[in-house]
């Protein structure tokens, strides 16, 4: 699958899975084009709205930020509201612009460590995007350039370390591979656990996106 637009129909309906939302995660090592892909997905959903968790995250929390998108993201959306927050600053270094994220039928969350154990209750679905740690940090330095290689060298290790005691990609539904004419949707651990179950009266599967 290259298109995504067969991928946004398949999510807009699945059953809402934070009050009236359909909550998708789209998780991944750092660089690894989670970024580019959700704006894709986004835009095949007829303009999703997308929280990017930099803008929860912070130089002192570059991973322990669950409190405050639990506060400002999840228990308003779970209510039907629009959620509020201050989305970081990163060469200010201080929470500062005001947003909004709409509790819209489907909400699009992006960033390292979206497909969190605290997360997961509210997702609807979780994508990872297939791509080696090693290479995406690669990809990710380039982008940024040698004046960020410091910050670089902190963010692989914490990074690492977040996902040892916290993985993301065997909860995933779906792996998204990139590929030359777009993306390539595969089944996750989730759902390749799922199909190689023995198969029941009652058992119901889903796409695995």
């Amino acid at each position: 699958m290259t298109d995504l637009t067969e991928a946004a129909a398949a999510l807009r309906a699945l059953p809402p899975s934070c009050g009236p939302v359909r909550l998708v995660a789209v998780d991944g090592h750092a660089g690894s084009g989670k970024s580019t892909f959700t704006g894709r997905l986004a835009t095949a959903l007829g303009g999703a709205p997308v929280l990017r968790l930099d803008d929860l995250a912070s130089h002192e929390e570059l991973f322990t930020w669950t409190e405050r998108l639990t506060e400002r993201i999840i228990e308003p959306l779970a209510r039907g509201a629009t959620a509020r927050y201050e989305a970081y600053d990163w060469t200010l270094r201080r929470f500062i612009e005001p947003r909004e994220l709409p509790a819209d039928p489907v909400v699009l969350i992006e960033g390292v460590g979206a497909g969190r154990r605290a997360l997961r209750p509210y997702l609807a679905r979780l994508l990872w995007m297939e791509r080696a740690a090693e290479e995406s940090w690669e990809r990710g330095r380039r982008r940024d350039g040698p004046g960020l290689s410091v910050f670089w060298d902190g963010w692989t290790t914490a990074e690492t370390r977040h996902f040892l005691a916290d993985p993301s990609r065997p909860f995933a539904n779906a792996l998204v591979r990139e590929v030359r004419e777009g993306y390539m949707m595969l089944p996750g651990p989730v759902s390749t656990a799922m199909q190689d179950r023995t198969i029941t009266h009652g058992d119901q599967f889903r796409p695995p996106y």
